[in-house]
């Protein structure tokens, strides 16, 4: 039987009386330098994600922390020196009286946009999956609200939304009905901004929720069909069950993305009229860049309590996935 293992290396090295004496290679200094040596290859592949991490993320997140906890002024913000006053910008935001009607809309702006575009997103992504002709088409079609940039969908919903010359209002006349101030009326300015973000919103839910039902095993369905199921039960059933996941990470990444919505609130109404439709997001931005004298600590105040809602509901998901996956 033949020895596969290999001798280790020897080489001959003069003593002091001359005399030869062979001596092993020195290969487990070599065998040490790899794992250090693939060490350093792994620090090298994650320095530039931490870098990215720590400049686009830490960085920030550190400023807005300290923006909030001193009273800074545009020439203490240029210069540096503004004193530390602690809690006091979030007391002065928390006793704001636009803090009640912000949080209010903040709600009802999130909530009501989830509903109606996780519902639609997912009719529309039931109605694609049965394949007719031209459902790729129309698939295309419906992506253009989530590929245009949200200034060009803000600015085009303030025209159709114009109480004077838009299109909505237009259609509302030869229909005998009376035009509304979809964008100047305090009662019609949260509906309007919600109109735009759930029409920017669904094909968003629809590429994600139709991915995640193509995953769903046709054999499932046939079973379900034999067994006498009609098409409501073999939703709700069926579908409805195994889409959990897939539902559960849309709806979480439509919340985080609606909480921070900003760009379609401001260039339609500014927050307005008389803070109507005024969310966390316009509040923080109007009161760090909105007017000739920003208030940066109350701003970033506003700025952090709309992080720590986005972290609470994060938090909740992952407990929430956690348990599903125990089950």
């Amino acid at each position: 039987m033949n020895d596969t293992t290999q001798a280790p290396e020897r080489r001959a090295v003069r003593g002091r009386d001359g005399a030869a004496v062979v001596a092993a290679a020195p290969r487990a200094r070599a065998s040490a330098r790899r794992p250090r040596s693939g060490q350093w290859a792994a620090w090298a592949f994650l320095a530039p994600v931490t870098a990215y991490l720590v400049l686009f993320y830490a960085y920030p997140l550190y400023r807005n922390l300290d923006l909030s906890l001193r009273n800074y002024t545009v020439r203490s913000f240029v210069q540096g020196g503004a004193p530390f006053t602690g809690l006091k910008n979030y007391g002065t935001v928390l006793h704001d009286p636009t803090f009640g009607p912000a949080l209010l809309h903040t709600v009802v702006f999130t909530v009501v946009s989830l509903a109606f575009q996780f519902t639609i997103g997912m009719a529309l992504a039931v109605f694609f999956t049965q394949h007719f002709r031209l459902s790729a088409t129309l698939r295309a079609l419906f992506l253009v609200p989530w590929l245009l940039p949200l200034i060009v969908s803000a600015s085009t919903w303030s025209w159709m939304l114009n109480s004077d010359s838009g299109v909505v209002n237009s259609v509302l006349h030869y229909a005998g009905i009376a035009p509304v101030n979809w964008l100047t009326s305090p009662q019609w300015s949260l509906v309007s901004v919600i109109i735009a973000n759930v029409w920017i919103g669904i094909p968003f839910n629809l590429v994600v929720l139709y991915s995640g039902l193509q995953a769903i095993p046709a054999s499932i369905y046939e079973a379900a069909a034999l067994d006498g199921a009609n098409g409501w039960q073999r939703f709700w059933k069926v579908t409805f069950p195994l889409l959990r996941p897939v539902s559960a990470i849309t709806l979480l990444l439509g919340l985080i993305y609606t909480l921070k919505v900003l760009d379609i609130i401001w260039i339609m109404t500014k927050g307005g009229p008389a803070d109507s439709s005024t969310t966390f997001a316009t509040w923080s931005y109007r009161l760090g860049f909105g007017n000739l004298l920003p208030s940066f600590g109350p701003g970033s105040a506003v700025g952090n309590l709309l992080i720590v809602m986005a972290l609470v509901f994060g938090l909740l998901y992952i407990r929430v996935q956690r348990r599903q996956q125990t089950a």
